[in-house]
Order: structure tokens, then C-alpha cells, then sequence
């Protein structure tokens, strides 16, 4: 096998492009260059042929680099894609199955379990992708049932997850049902087989509801994944990168801000956050916590502010601040010996890095510099859907990026940016900020032992809005309103 440079045509999606990394598989005995097979990488070479492919090398394309172009327009895209592949593996005495996890393949079936606001984004960007198919829904309501079923197009209907498993096993599934429902709902996936699930935060409430999801997905070999949290932006993915790669220095420290509120939600996007610039979890902490009231055993944790600091499995310790009126961010800063990195959740821009100082001694704004995202020119493509959605600016990934990290920790093996260990991580450490806080801000080390141990979110998140209060009418769930 060779590996070159040139100017190459071929499909990507929807579009045409043009690479200049090229895999050349030589045919048996042959003479010259011109009777093998040309590969195409997308973007940019960084990863074995034969192993995973990492987030940014997405494609594999067969390109007949001494043919015109216009004898390859007509190919349907699918069969442009397996016959190449297959073809190339062929000729160049490889196995093909090294090969299958990027060739053609069909379109992953989806399914969507809870169809409430939030699932019927999910329905929405699943049904507008390729690379998915969205072929059943389960929904508790039985109006809004019939209702979503009609807007998406889908017969398969079911009032829950026992009944849709019975007569459909999907590839992915995305849970976004109440926080109550989710352990049931991600176990019966799993031992029906379904490749990957996807939940709502937070995924659970109680430490062994965690624990068991967990250890089914493990055994059952599904990918469990996180949904609408900011770390599956590619930007978050990338900042960390720059932090992991030594290029800014050593990290000296780390800040959350903002750790309030609803700290199983926004809080687990910033301990999610926090854990990946880090590379690490929280060992110890110590909180303080107000107001008094949201320490009592029955509060959720809705309302309750937390001061704080986390020592860290590298050793580094973070400061956490919870006070949002007063805040300079609202997302997770990690410091080195001469740079900076900001994730700031909401904010324009979403991350910032900071490299070096002007001679004011003020920290420098660079161009983060960050890899390309292999699903950005389905973004691109996406962005007035997504735009009516309600996801426009840094969030307009809010929700396409988890979906394609499932998607491809799927299809390729790439493990998800939120996984089932982050998430429980993030519960954990909100559980352990209420119990040192309780008890006066007594140190707490991680991980818990009492594993019944549970933080619960408010009604709304927990058992849904039709029981909470807000109840969702049938023209919004018709997306008409």
C-alpha cells in the first residue's frame, strides 16, 4: 500500500469535494500505478486503515484516479460507496470485513422513547439525517401518541419501551422520557439487543440506578451514551484536545462556575465539561450550600447554590463558585503555566483559548485552532432546520451533536463524548456537594460507598410536564405552534 498526495473528486453526504490524502491499493503482480485502487480520506490522514477512525476521518471513498469524473457522477452514492471499499479490499488482498465498518451501509434505525418538546427535537434531526432512519415511537400520551406519529410520519407507535422492544429492535434509541423512567426504559433496550441509547439528563438519580445501567450496557455490549449536554459539542472536544496535547503548558488549576440551580442539569454539563479538560474526576471535595432549606433530605436539587472545592484525581484542585449574578462565566476555566481554556456555557463564543500575554501582562486571545468536525458540513446544511428549532449560534449542535457522536460510536466505534461513566460521575459528585454541604461542609471522598445514596431533580424533569404543570396541547406537539 502506497499513500500520496493529489487533487481527488468524490462524494461526501450530499456534496462533491476535493482531498489530497490518498491510500493507494495496488492490484496483484501489476505493472504500473494506473490498474489498483484509490482511497480517499476525508480531511486529513490521522489513523490506522485498519483501525478505529477518530472523529475527523469519517469517510473511506474509492476514487479511479485516471477516469473522468462525469463516468462517476451518475453512481447512486450508497453503491458508489460499498462497491469501492469492497472492490479495494478485494484487489489489494485485504479482508473485507476490515473494511465494512466504512462502506456503504443502510441507514440506522431509530427509535425515539418519550416524545415530549424535547424528543420531538430528537425525532426531528434524526428524520432530517442520511445516515438514520426514524421507524418507531413510544409515547405514554396516547393524543399526543397519534399526534407525533402523524407529524413524523411513523406507523410504529407504542405507549411504551416493553411494548415498541416487542416487535422492533432498533439500532440507536434515544430515551428522553422523564428522569424516573429512563433505568427501565436503557435496561430493555439492552438486553433486546438495541446497538446504542442515548438519555436526557440526567440520566438517573439514584447511585445504583446508575450503577445498573451501566453494567447491562456493558454486558449487553450497547453503547450508553448522554443527550443534550454542551460536552458533545465539537468545540468542547476540541478545546480539551488542545489542553491534553501539552501545547499550552502544564495544567496548573480549575474553576466551575455557576454551579447552581439545577445542578443534576446544568451542573452535570459542567462537571461533564470539567472532567474532559482535565482528564480527570473528583477525588475529595468539600461544599457549602445554600439556601438551608434545599439541604433538607426532601429537596431536589432545583434552587440549591454551591461553593466548593474538588480535589482531582490528578491532583489538581478546582474552585467552584455558585453564584450566577456574580459570575465572569458559567462553564468550566482551566489555567497552565501560560494559557488558558474557558468553556462558557451559553456563551458566543462557546469556548476561548488563551495563549501567552500582551505587554500588559493580559492574557492573549488566540485562534483555537481546532480540527475540522467531520458532520460539519451536515451542520451547515442543517442550520436553517435547526435555526427554527431553536438552535442557532453555540447551541446549534446542542442536540445534532450528541446525536452524531452516538451515530458514530455506532457505526465506528468512536466512544462517545457522554458516556454512561462521565454521567454517573456528574451525579455522583452532586450528590456528594449536598451531603457535604449538610453536614457542614465535611470533606466527602469519591467514590460513594452507600450506593442507594440519590439527588432528586424537580417534578418537571423527574415525572414530566404533563404531571408537573406543563402539560405540552396537542397543535404544539403537531409542531404547529
Amino acid at each position: 500500500m502506497y499513500t500520496g498526495c493529489g487533487r481527488v473528486l468524490g462524494y461526501h453526504g450530499d456534496l462533491q469535494f476535493q482531498s489530497g490524502f490518498i491510500f493507494y491499493f495496488p492490484k496483484k503482480n501489476e505493472k504500473n500505478h494506473r490498474e489498483g485502487y484509490y482511497i480517499v480520506w476525508i480531511e486529513y490522514l490521522n489513523s490506522s486503515l485498519t483501525g478505529s477512525l477518530t472523529e475527523s476521518s469519517s469517510w473511506i471513498l474509492k476514487v479511479d484516479f485516471y477516469k473522468e469524473y462525469k463516468q462517476m457522477e451518475n453512481l447512486n452514492r450508497r453503491d458508489f460507496l460499498a462497491h469501492s471499499v469492497a472492490t479495494a479490499a478485494i484487489a489489494s488482498g485485504l479482508n473485507p470485513q476490515q473494511l465494512s465498518a466504512f462502506s456503504g451501509q443502510s441507514k440506522l434505525k431509530v427509535a425515539i422513547i418519550g416524545c415530549g418538546r424535547l424528543g420531538q427535537q430528537y425525532a426531528e434531526i434524526y428524520r432530517a439525517l442520511d445516515q438514520t432512519e426514524l421507524v418507531a415511537i413510544a409515547e405514554w400520551n396516547p393524543e399526543r401518541r397519534k399526534v407525533v406519529g402523524e407529524r413524523f410520519g411513523v406507523k410504529a407507535l407504542f405507549r411504551d419501551a416493553e411494548a415498541l422492544l416487542k416487535e422492533v429492535v432498533p439500532d440507536l434509541v434515544a430515551i428522553i422520557t422523564p428522569t424516573k423512567f429512563m433505568k427501565d426504559g436503557v435496561i430493555a433496550c439492552a438486553e433486546a439487543g438495541v446497538k446504542g441509547v442515548q438519555t436526557d439528563r440526567p440520566f438517573a438519580a439514584k447511585l445504583s440506578d446508575a450503577d445498573q445501567m451501566i453494567e447491562t450496557c456493558k454486558k449487553r455490549g450497547t453503547v450508553l451514551a448522554g443527550g443534550a449536554l454542551e460536552r458533545a459539542n465539537w468545540q468542547v472536544e476540541e478545546a480539551g484536545r488542545r489542553l491534553a496535547s501539552g501545547e499550552l503548558g502544564q495544567r496548573l488549576g480549575a474553576a466551575v462556575h455557576s454551579y447552581r440551580g439545577e445542578i443534576l442539569a446544568g451542573g452535570t454539563a459542567r462537571i461533564l465539561v470539567l472532567q474532559h479538560f482535565t482528564e480527570a474526576t473528583v477525588d475529595e471535595l468539600i461544599a457549602w450550600g445554600n439556601p438551608i432549606e434545599s439541604l433538607s433530605d426532601e429537596a431536589t436539587d432545583y434552587g440549591l447554590s454551591i461553593n466548593g472545592l474538588f480535589r482531582l484525581s490528578s491532583g489538581l484542585e478546582c474552585q467552584v463558585f455558585g453564584n450566577e449574578s456574580t459570575a465572569p462565566h458559567r462553564g468550566v476555566e482551566v489555567w497552565t503555566e501560560n494559557g488558558l481554556v474557558r468553556w462558557d456555557r451559553h456563551g458566543e463564543p462557546l469556548t476561548q483559548i488563551f495563549h501567552g500575554f500582551d505587554s500588559k501582562g493580559r492574557r492573549k486571545e488566540v485562534d483555537p485552532n481546532y480540527r475540522p468536525w467531520s458532520w460539519e458540513s451536515v451542520a451547515k446544511e442543517l442550520e436553517p432546520f435547526l435555526y427554527k428549532l431553536g438552535m442557532r449560534g453555540s447551541e446549534r449542535d446542542y442536540v445534532l451533536g450528541p446525536i452524531t457522536s452516538l451515530i458514530d460510536a455506532v457505526s465506528k466505534g468512536i466512544p462517545p463524548r457522554i458516556s454512561g461513566e462521565t454521567q454517573r460521575h456528574a451525579l455522583e459528585v452532586a450528590i456528594a456537594c449536598k451531603l457535604s454541604a449538610k453536614l457542614g461542609s465535611e470533606p466527602v471522598k469519591l467514590p460513594l460507598a452507600d450506593r442507594s445514596m440519590a439527588l432528586y431533580p424537580r417534578p418537571y424533569r423527574w415525572l414530566g410536564g404533563d404531571v408537573s404543570g406543563r402539560p405540552q396541547s396537542a397543535v404544539e406537539a403537531a409542531g404547529k405552534k
